[in-house]
């Protein structure tokens, strides 16, 4: 029996409070480093000649920048569950973020659904979500609205904590779960600092809502809340009703036109317009829009120039822990804010890169933000990378010994594949069927010793056959490796260890799919101090494991290919995107040959990225000398 003292009126929930009665504390992981994915926008500093030897493909983010774009600030697109990204982001951006605006999950699974445009002719194809999306579907629906209020309870915590004390947080709710959220909210910050619920009106009656039984519902609501009483607000203004300007009757001496109200002039041109209210009438985004991307819960960029203008001043940081395709990144992009986008599907992070990108070629909102210029400036993408499954590890088999954790990770990871254990071999773990397997560490890349120890096992056993399984892979690997597995005539295949590992429901199900690294071959040419790297194939060895009609859609291996970009001077450090190519909805043709001209003489490393239209990346790194 609960036993729950009531102080006060809240909304209570399964998992709020323990079986004694006592509220479960949030619970704050990390905090974790975050790893340096990929630079981009940003010049390339020389380092010198000497370069330390490369361990891993990131560097760790040391948080030392300054908070303006002055001082070296750099905006962040980050990977990862939001509670994980957020936990980490504390000790420096506790009570620094000064809106935070979020458009979490609703009910019906849709927001992890988008379309892929493939091909050069932009070819649609639905595509579900990814088993990580699933899960967090499955979190936040799994026991119904229950497990959605604990999961934005706990995040709502969290956010509280990062705003400043002058900030604002809007979050946007349909009618499923506004009137829960917002006695949640008045509950974090107090019933005081709740300010508006602002309807978003969008006058949208079309298909099954123009034919249904019932009132047509043609708006959602965002609620505002802030952090203190003092919090910053810019009034915004619109148009006033036509004809209003016939009020102002009057003309002066000077031939301005002025109004008398309550004893005084009211002058025409001393009007700003007419101040807004909380009910905002802002269309869907068009189908045929410029603007649109693959996300169907996409917000139109005028909804949130709203919010960021009047809650936000330039140089404020702004963050969205649920960025989907990069509305608010874009929009505080254009109006000269800083700013943090968090998300955790792959494919929502490659979109918003992209969106970013194309700022250089795309009209600002307004004229206000005109006058910033047309390219996005320096941002960062960051995950969490090994931490994350640290914390994994260490929750799931901590207890043990050390000798014993290692045990239990290796047999959990075998029977997810479908393997059983071998012991004897420091290099081989386990068999499945003809072929033998070697599983990767949590907390480091698989390296090419590492395979070629797995490899002489094989031999030396007399097997023909070797599954790597790995989470991370030391850079060039896939194509120096195979060159030495057909040395030992070993059939080598490298697959990889899903985060969708860590989740108990996926892999109680037997959800989880190891799939193969694809691969890519390159031709590059220098001629005096000029290179060119030519893209010629592109290959995913897993396409039984791709639904039909995407593989239908298939014409030419290109067709994989969603975005390649190129670092001409690698220095075993972060990518630095130095040249791209991605298509767009608009531009559907891939540039398949990347020129550079170096400055001088000498011996560089090109690194090549490639990201395929699940938003997966592969990579390759290349030594060249140049004369």
């Amino acid at each position: 029996m609960s036993k729950i003292e009531i102080k006060k009126t809240e909304l209570v929930w399964r998992g709020k409070y323990d079986d004694e009665g006592k509220l479960v504390p949030v619970e704050k992981p990390g905090p974790f480093p975050f790893q340096i994915v990929e630079s981009i926008n940003e010049p390339r500093v020389e380092k010198g000649d000497e370069v330390p030897k490369q361990t891993t493909l990131f560097d760790t983010w040391k948080g030392d920048e300054g908070s303006t774009f002055e001082d070296g600030w750099k905006n962040k697109l980050i990977w990862g569950d939001n509670k994980f990204v957020m936990s980490s982001l504390y000790e420096k951006f506790a009570g620094k973020i000064d809106l935070i605006y979020i458009d979490p999950p609703f009910a019906t699974g849709a927001d992890f659904k988008f379309e892929l445009l493939v091909g050069d002719k932009g070819e649609t194809i639905n595509k579900e979500h990814s088993i990580l999306e699933e899960k967090a579907y499955r979190d936040t629906w799994g026991e119904g609205i229950d497990s959605f209020i604990q999961m934005l309870y706990e995040r709502l915590s969290l956010m509280k904590n990062l705003l400043s004390d002058t900030g604002s947080i809007y979050i946007h709710l349909d009618w499923r779960v506004h009137n829960y959220v917002r006695i949640i909210l008045e509950e974090l910050f107090g019933i005081d600092c709740f300010q508006r619920e602002i309807i978003w009106y969008f006058d949208n009656v079309s298909g099954y809502k123009s034919i249904a039984n019932n009132w047509i519902r043609d708006h959602e609501t965002i609620l505002w809340f802030t952090k203190s009483n003092n919090y910053t607000f810019n009034k915004v203004f619109g148009d006033y009703p036509q004809g209003y300007e016939n009020k102002f009757s009057n003309i002066d001496d000077n031939g301005r036109r002025f109004m008398k109200r309550a004893g005084r002039k009211q002058y025409l041109d001393e009007l700003k317009g007419k101040p807004l209210g909380d009910v905002w009438r802002i269309p869907f985004i068009n189908n045929m829009s410029l603007e649109r991307v693959a996300y169907s819960t996409q917000k139109p960029e005028t909804l949130l120039e709203r919010i960021i203008k009047a809650s936000s001043d330039e140089d404020d940081l702004i963050a969205d822990f649920f960025c989907g395709s990069g509305t608010t990144c874009a929009v505080a992009e254009k109006l000269n804010r800083r700013w943090i986008g968090v998300d955790l599907g792959r494919y929502a992070i490659h979109t918003t890169r992209k969106r970013l990108l194309e700022i250089e070629n795309s009209k600002s909102l307004t004229e206000e933000g005109k006058k910033y210029g047309k390219k996005a400036k320096p941002f960062e993408i960051l995950n969490l990378g090994r931490y994350e499954r640290q914390f994994w590890q260490i929750k799931a088999f901590g207890k043990k010994d050390e000798k014993q954790a290692l045990f239990e990770y290796l047999a959990f990871i075998l029977k997810l594949y479908g393997a059983e254990p071998l012991p004897g071999s420091s290099s081989i773990h386990g068999k499945k069927g003809n072929a033998l397997v070697y599983i990767g560490a949590v907390d480091a890349p698989v390296t090419i010793q590492e395979v070629t120890d797995a490899l002489n096992d094989t031999k030396q056993m007399g097997q023909k056959e070797l599954h790597i399984l790995g989470w991370e892979w030391e850079m060039g690997l896939n194509d120096a490796i195979q060159e030495v597995a057909k040395q030992m005539a070993v059939r080598l295949k490298l697959r990889i260890i899903p985060m969708d590992a860590i989740d108990p429901q996926a892999s109680g199900k037997g959800d989880v799919k190891f799939f193969e690294l694809a691969y890519f071959k390159t031709n590059i040419e220098t001629n005096g101090l000029k290179v060119k790297v030519k893209l010629e194939d592109f290959v995913i060895p897993h396409t039984d494991l791709i639904p039909p009609d995407v593989r239908e859609s298939i014409k030419k291996w290109s067709d994989w290919i969603d975005y390649w970009a190129v670092d001409f001077e690698f220095q075993n450090d972060t990518f630095n995107n130095g040249w791209t190519s991605y298509r767009t909805k608009q531009e559907r043709k891939l540039r398949l040959i990347a020129d550079y001209a170096y400055s001088k003489a000498g011996t560089y490393k090109i690194f090549v990225k490639i990201i395929d239209i699940f938003g997966i990346d592969t990579s390759q790194v290349y030594e060249i000398k140049v004369k």
